[in-house]
This record gives structure tokens, sequence and C-alpha cells, in this order.
């Protein structure tokens, strides 16, 4: 018998919501503890760090969909931002006043998901990090954030691009948690945004490891002028099939 049509959604959004009940103790731990438990801490700052710097500046109402545990929400309200961070499991907004009192911060919460955000014209920035691929229809998604934000408010999003969906990683969470895992590149969140009627658009190179400039021992000073003039000369392509931070502007 075929399925009804929005039953494949239906049942992942219900693993979502079950995800934390999922999870190993270890796994719990992990999750509430990010990014400080997570190998990966340094690459999360310079993300977040990244992002901010994209966004107006504090005191500005943020809208961070998504948030999971909350602590890119506490990081947000860390650097003066009044936040609202959002997820779609309960157990995951539950964990959020546990990480503010942890950074002695305010967090408003809410439980909804994606394509049901209660908001009109409150917010000066919509962050979706890391969760947008989660989305089963990310133009109802971005529908939802442009309804949410006031007129010259900002959307960021910092999500992997082509070849997430088939990585050894993302085939394992979606059988072990049953979860959505999409590519969603530049290109993919740029024409959903068009449709919704977003005004403009920039794209931005996501954050990696300190570039490295050189190596080994230099001779002369003059070397090492030269060799970062190079360096700083050059434009790296823009991949719109990568992971990199896109900026839209209602």
């Amino acid at each position: 018998m075929p399925a009804l049509p929005g039953k494949v959604a239906d049942v992942a959004k219900d693993d979502e919501i079950d995800y934390m009940s999922r999870m190993t103790e270890a796994g719990r731990i992990h999750a509430i503890g990010k990014p400080w438990s997570d190998p990966a801490r340094g690459q999360y700052l310079q993300e977040v760090g990244s992002m901010m710097t994209l966004m107006p500046q504090p005191p500005a109402r943020l809208l961070d969909m998504g948030a999971g545990t909350g602590w890119t929400s506490c990081l947000f309200a860390l650097g003066g931002y009044s936040v609202t961070a959002a997820d779609i499991a309960p157990d995951m907004v539950a964990l959020h006043a546990q990480n503010a009192a942890r950074y002695g911060v305010e967090l408003a919460s809410v439980v909804c998901d994606f394509e049901s955000v209660p908001f009109d014209d409150e917010f000066d920035v919509v962050v979706f990090y890391d969760c947008l691929h989660h989305a089963h229809d990310e133009v109802a998604a971005l529908r939802n954030a442009h309804r949410a934000l006031r007129v010259g408010g900002v959307c960021i999003t910092l999500e992997p691009g082509r070849g997430h969906r088939d990585s050894a990683d993302s085939v394992r969470t979606m059988q072990l948690f049953g979860t959505t895992e999409r590519d969603m590149p530049p290109s993919t969140i740029i024409a959903a945004a068009q449709a919704v009627g977003f005004a403009s658009h920039a794209v931005h190179e996501r954050p990696i490891d300190p570039p490295q400039i050189s190596t080994g021992r230099w001779s002369r000073p003059a070397t090492i002028v030269g060799a970062a003039r190079r360096w700083i000369g050059r434009t790296a392509p823009m991949a719109m099939s990568r992971s990199q931070l896109v900026v839209l502007r209602k």
C-alpha cells in the first residue's frame, strides 16, 4: 500500500523529536557539553564567531533555529543578543535552562519545527546553524524565517554542501536515529530564499583550520613578506556546492 502524502516526513519528524531518548549516556553527555565536549570545539567557535561578525550589532533579537541543547544560543546570548532558542525536540528544549544557567545568560525557548514557527516580524536575525539540512522542505523553513524577521533583518545559514547525505557519518546517523540528512549547498539555499521573497543574498567562505602560509626556515626576511603578499593576493574560487555561510536579507 503506498504511503500517504507526508507520511515519510511525519515519521522522520517523530524520530527527530525522540532523538535524545535514543542516545547513549555518553552521547547525552557529549550533546549537553558541546562545544567543549567535542574534538571540533575550535572549529565550532570559529563558525559561531564568523556568524557574529555578519550579524547586526547587539542588542538585537535573534532566533536560533534547530538549537538542540542550546549551546549556540548561549554563546549568542553571551555576545549580547536577545535570544530565542527553537527546537523540535522537547527533551532538547528542556536542556536550554540548564545550559543557560551554566553560562549565566537568559534564553527564551520554544518547541517548534521549521514549518511551524510562531513569530511574525519580531527578529533582527534568524540563524540556521548546521540544521537546515534536516528540513524536509527548505522552502517552507525559509518562508517561516522570512516571516519571523523584521524588514531589513538577516537570516544566516551554515550548512553542509554536496556529498553530505551519502557520507559515512550521515548514513550511520540515519540508520541509528532515523533523522533527515540532506545536501544543503548555497545554491539550494539561495534558490529557496528567492522563492520566498528575500531581497538579497551574500555567500562567505566557511571558516577552516588557520591557513598555513609557510613552513621551514626562511633565509631572508624579504622572503616572508613576499610569500605573505602572494597568499593575501590570491582569490579562492567560489564553489557553490561547498559548505559556506549564506546571508539572506529581508
